[in-house]
């Protein structure tokens, strides 16, 4: 009788192989020879502007010219305060919506179309949008503040400005994709915990603290996880509104390997620049992971 279970656990194991197959061969096609080949062409010369110059093999120097690189490190440092600023800010935003979609509201598709609107409308699309509100001489932000008597500011054309109406473009529009994680979570809670703490005579502060958040700890990791990541490949918001300006004030790390590549064409130096982005993603990504693991109340439901 072992040896006919074991042989139909083979069997069966056999089938499944066959039936991933197919995945596993689309994801090495579409995934991981691109990572592969991007990889490779990282130790390489490849500038499109100078082809007498390509050389498939340099080593390391490309990494080594990024160490030294001013303008990478900028593009960098700009980078991490966008993760800094707007991850917390489109989670703790996120967080506010999800609680007010999960209100008993007798018709709740309104609220809930609300949510979805943002995380559906385009990137750039929502870029151009907020390009709008802070034109310096038609914008709506600017308008208001000339109405309640203040002067107006150029926005996109001032660093501390323009990195500001940045933060709120990316706040309001990652802040509805978080939102919907949120919610889904906030909907996997039971409603028995808030009928015992009203007996219990907990107010909905208490409530918040002590049963809300705690529950909820999963799904803000995932979304922490996914914002930290969209965060680090910002690219589209800051390219519709400044285009990296003024000067290179709010460039990102991804406007910055897009200039290297399409602008520059040095797919090369290119690679080597989107090698260290999907490794600085991996390290932010296995941080949040292994807390993760770590926190016995994260698998909690």
């Amino acid at each position: 009788m072992t040896a006919k279970l074991s042989s139909l656990e083979r069997s069966e194991r056999r089938l499944g192989i066959a039936l991933l197959a197919p995945a596993f061969a689309l994801l090495a096609g579409v995934v991981l020879y691109p990572i592969y080949n991007l990889i490779r062409m990282s130790f390489s010369e490849n500038k499109l502007t100078e082809p007498w110059l390509a050389k498939p093999w340099i080593g390391f120097e490309n990494y080594a010219k990024a160490m030294g690189d001013e303008r990478l490190w900028e593009a960098t440092w700009h980078t991490l305060l966008y993760v800094i600023v707007t991850v917390p800010g489109a989670v703790a935003l996120g967080l506010g919506l999800a609680l007010l979609a999960n209100q008993p509201f007798r018709v709740k598709w309104p609220v809930r179309l609300g949510l979805l609107l943002p995380w559906a409308l385009p990137l750039v699309f929502a870029g151009l949008i907020f390009r709008w509100f802070f034109e310096y001489q038609q914008g709506l932000v600017n308008n208001a503040l000339i109405w309640i008597g203040l002067s107006p500011v150029n926005w996109l054309t001032q660093e501390g400005p323009a990195f500001f109406a940045i933060c709120v473009a990316i706040i309001w529009k990652t802040s509805s994709f978080a939102a919907l994680v949120l919610l889904a979570g906030l909907q996997t809670i039971p409603k028995s915990l808030y009928e015992a703490a009203e007996v219990d005579g907990a107010s909905k502060w208490q409530q918040f603290w002590e049963i809300t958040l705690p529950m909820l700890k999963p799904a803000i990791i995932v979304a922490l996880i996914f914002r930290t990541i969209t965060a680090i490949q910002t690219f589209d918001i800051p390219k519709a509104m400044t285009d990296g300006g003024p000067g290179n004030a709010t460039e990102t790390l991804a406007m910055y390997i897009h200039k290297t590549t399409i602008d520059s064409l040095d797919f090369g130096y290119g690679s080597t620049l989107a090698v260290l982005m999907f490794i600085a993603s991996a390290i932010l990504t296995s941080i949040y992971l292994r807390h993760t693991r770590r926190d016995p109340s994260a698998g909690r439901h």
